[in-house]
């Protein structure tokens, strides 16, 4: 309990996050990126056709984890404002602001690359059934975010508008969640269950699964280089940045 006291307090300095966190910031990107490599080359080229969907269902390997992360970003950057309205941590509003794009990104992937698969599966590249419109919403919300946060020219203004935004989309979470169990869809059941066992054979499984992975730990990477970023931005007055911007132009 003292420990995470300790680190619960060391995150309210932007310069302690900064230099413990380039590191691991570097040491994510690769491991993501092997993990993205082997997951994508395993499920596209090595896989087994489904009996089903044939070849079209490879587009998987790249949808669901897109898909998947861009909900998990959003629950962060939905944790962060929490984080930021009741605690009034800086560090929590540097999270919701290096994350909404990085969301974007993984939503627009998600969207595209499901379009891309209805084409053959569905007869069309969008249907407005449940889970593709909240899946629409959750872009729009990201949006939103990045758009609440240059509307106003005072940053602590703008961050806490963009953290209430970011707390109260969260409701869109578990409608995307369970919008194929609530309502009558399209779109296939949920691939990732945590109540039931895969009902894809390991060779098909495994390859999304470190897909996942691999998405997850880049992800981390590349929020980690955003908030550093942002932290460099906003403390770029300070006497420990000019020190550290000299270190290095020496």
């Amino acid at each position: 309990m003292g420990r995470l006291k300790t680190l619960w307090h060391r995150l309210g300095s932007p310069r302690w996050f900064f230099e413990i966190s380039g590191p691991w910031a570097i040491g994510a990107l690769v491991v993501g990126l092997v993990c993205i490599a082997v997951g994508l080359v395993w499920g596209l080229a090595i896989a087994p056709p489904d009996y089903l969907q044939g070849n079209s269902f490879r587009i998987m390997y790249l949808h669901v984890p897109a898909a998947i992360l861009s909900e998990s970003c959003y629950i962060l950057m939905g944790l962060a404002g929490a984080v930021l309205l009741i605690w009034r941590m800086k560090l929590a509003d540097m999270v919701v602001a290096a994350a909404a794009p990085i969301g974007v990104v993984f939503c627009v992937i998600a969207l595209l690359t499901g379009s891309i698969w209805g084409r053959p599966t569905w007869g069309t590249w969008w249907v407005w059934d449940a889970r593709t419109t909240s899946m629409l919403v959750l872009l729009f919300l990201y949006f939103g975010v990045m758009a609440l946060r240059q509307a106003f020219p005072r940053e602590e203004t703008a961050g806490r508008a963009a953290a209430i935004l970011a707390v109260v989309g969260m409701i869109d979470i578990p409608i995307i969640k369970y919008s194929v169990d609530w309502w009558l869809t399209l779109h296939q059941t949920s691939t990732f269950k945590l109540t039931s066992a895969p009902s894809m054979p390991p060779q098909m499984y495994l390859p999304l699964l470190i897909s996942v992975l691999g998405f997850y730990v880049f992800f981390f990477g590349v929020l980690l280089f955003g908030v550093g970023n942002e932290i460099l931005r906003r403390e770029q007055r300070t006497q420990w940045v000019n020190d550290l911007v000299r270190s290095r132009a020496s």
